[in-house]
């Protein structure tokens, strides 16, 4: 009636920090669908799990059935309190898991096919990619700390079933008080389901959901809510089967053992160390510390009172780098060794950091300079963008959207630092916004029809080919008249409509007529004074 141990379970823990390293390098579609593997995996797990509980349960309760047996008869509703628990917390996470697809999809309050995609022949999520779901629900929303809640809820109400089992009918089961002690303290320390609430207490996270949730797409939530099921499923296995051993069913076999890395990050910067929880991968929750050996590249570390060994070391190069796991686990019930080996892969790389101008290679004074900020390998909440020289600010600050102004030329720079990130600086120039061409509609001079030249109100200033959003006016110009075999006659005019000489003069024109537009001005944004621009000269036909 045991439980024996999952090997793919412990594979699948690997493969899931490797992934989420890649994701943090932008990785490509196919690794982003393998993520639906490993939770294709962990439920396959879960459902082995499953059915090997079902055959210790039915056994357990046909060995209760039997007169001889009567005095543990209490296991029993213990048994069912277990496996009710577990299945309340399922379901749990199961709402929430379709909560997110279906936020994610066509959000139409349930999961369906419109919620999915075929994606390189596999049917997933169609917000496989979202980011910004799983942040508001499971961060801003609360319901990650909600799901804290209910692990810890949970992994409480399973410790109190067993305590409460062994400390009622302990005795009558034919137990001395040290040995339920024991069996209690380990149950309670040992069983692979719960929270680590303090690693991100050393982050600058607000919250255990903060950390874990905040800018993860789809496809890396669901696996990791489906490892909380197998976490959850493996304790139910753990209880029953230490339950199942009070009543005189079999004990668990070890048989094989897998090295299990639990590491803050699979992807680190140079120069950051490299931190890591090593455990042995089992279902059983009654190993000694003393029968684990975990070894790392060779050498031996120690392995603390819960069974795991944490392992640190300095990155001082670049690249991938690989860990040669071995574990030795002695059976406290055979006193057989047994061994097993792996190997696990992470990525050393350098922080880097762009600053793009959206529209130019320039900043202009005047107008809204867009530009697009990013740093591989920090977060956009630790980075800081400074300038100097110019005025930015931002616009929004999770996609990397700033805006620069300028009010003089010259040079600037944008300067980016925060979150490991060294001060890093990027050059750029300030101009004036180039200068404007001076038009008659659609034209700079040459011939012009008679009744076209007249039907003009003024004089235009254009930015041909300028990509900001900018408009600059004709302070004023000189017009001066030449009619055939005349005396030249010239009008000074304000402001780029004609005045009432100005007009007088255009109203004249007739066939063989010139016209000349001189010292004309313009007034761009950014500009304190007008700017001379180009002259215009118009024959009349």
């Amino acid at each position: 009636m045991s439980i024996p141990k999952e090997p793919r379970q412990l594979m699948i823990n690997l493969m899931y920090l490797v992934l989420t390293a890649l994701l943090a390098l932008n990785v490509s579609a196919e690794v982003m669908n393998a993520f639906f593997t490993l939770d294709d995996g962990n439920k396959a797990s879960i459902a082995t799990v499953e059915s090997q509980l079902e055959q210790t349960v039915s056994g357990l309760k046909n060995l209760l059935a039997e007169e001889s047996k009567l005095k543990y008869k209490p296991i029993e509703p213990a048994v069912d309190q277990v496996r009710s628990t577990i299945s309340s917390f399922n379901a749990y996470v199961n709402t929430l898991r379709d909560d997110l697809i279906d936020e994610s999809g066509n959000k139409d309050g349930e999961v369906n096919e419109e919620d999915y995609i075929e994606s390189y022949g596999k049917r997933v999520p169609k917000g496989k990619k979202n980011k910004d779901v799983t942040t508001r629900m499971l961060v801003d929303e609360g319901r990650g700390e909600e799901l804290k809640a209910e692990i810890l809820k949970t992994k409480e109400a399973l410790v109190k079933i067993y305590t409460d089992l062994l400390n009622q009918h302990g005795e009558t089961f034919g137990l001395k008080k040290p040995e339920i002690e024991n069996r209690i303290k380990n149950i309670a320390n040992n069983l692979p389901f719960g929270i680590d609430d303090e690693t991100w207490k050393g982050t600058d996270k607000a919250s255990w959901a903060d950390f874990k949730f905040r800018q993860m797409p789809i496809a890396a939530v669901l696996p990791l809510l489906s490892q909380m099921q197998s976490d959850a499923k493996s304790s139910e296995a753990a209880l029953v089967n230490s339950m199942a051993e009070l009543a005189g069913g079999r004990v668990v076999e070890f048989d094989s053992f897998f090295p299990v890395v639990q590491a803050e990050k699979a992807y680190v910067i140079k120069g950051d160390p490299f931190n890591a929880k090593i455990s042995v991968g089992t279902y059983s929750s009654q190993i000694n510390p003393d029968d684990i050996n975990v070894f790392v590249n060779g050498s031996k570390i120690p392995v603390g009172e819960d069974g795991k060994a944490e392992y640190s070391t300095r990155t001082t190069s670049t690249g991938n780098k690989q860990l040669q796991l071995k574990v030795e686990v002695r059976n406290p019930l055979t006193g057989e060794v047994s061994e097993g080996e792996s190997v696990y892969e992470y990525e050393v790389g350098t922080r880097s950091a762009t600053v793009s101008a959206d529209k130019m290679n320039v900043f202009y004074i005047g107008v809204e300079n867009p530009i697009s900020v990013s740093a591989s390998g920090v977060s956009s909440n630790d980075l800081t963008v400074r300038a100097s020289g110019c005025t930015i600010q931002p616009v929004n600050r999770a996609s990397g959207k700033y805006m620069v102004t300028a009010d003089r030329p010259g040079d600037a720079k944008i300067i980016l630092s925060g979150g490991g990130l060294p001060s890093t600086t990027f050059d750029f120039r300030v101009k004036r916004i180039p200068d404007p061409v001076a038009r008659l509609s659609k034209s700079s001079g040459g011939a012009m029809g008679n009744g076209e030249f007249k039907a003009q109100g003024g004089v235009g200033a254009y930015l041909d080919g300028f990509d900001f959003d900018a408009n600059c006016t004709i302070q004023g110009f000189k017009l001066v008249y030449v009619a055939s075999r005349q005396d030249p006659i010239p009008v000074v005019n304000s402001g780029a409509r004609y005045n009432d000489q100005a007009r007088r003069l255009v109203n004249q024109a007739k066939p063989g007529d010139i016209y000349y537009f001189d010292d004309v001005k313009a007034r761009c944004p950014g500009d304190k004074v007008g700017r001379p621009i180009n002259s215009m000269v118009f024959n009349i036909r």
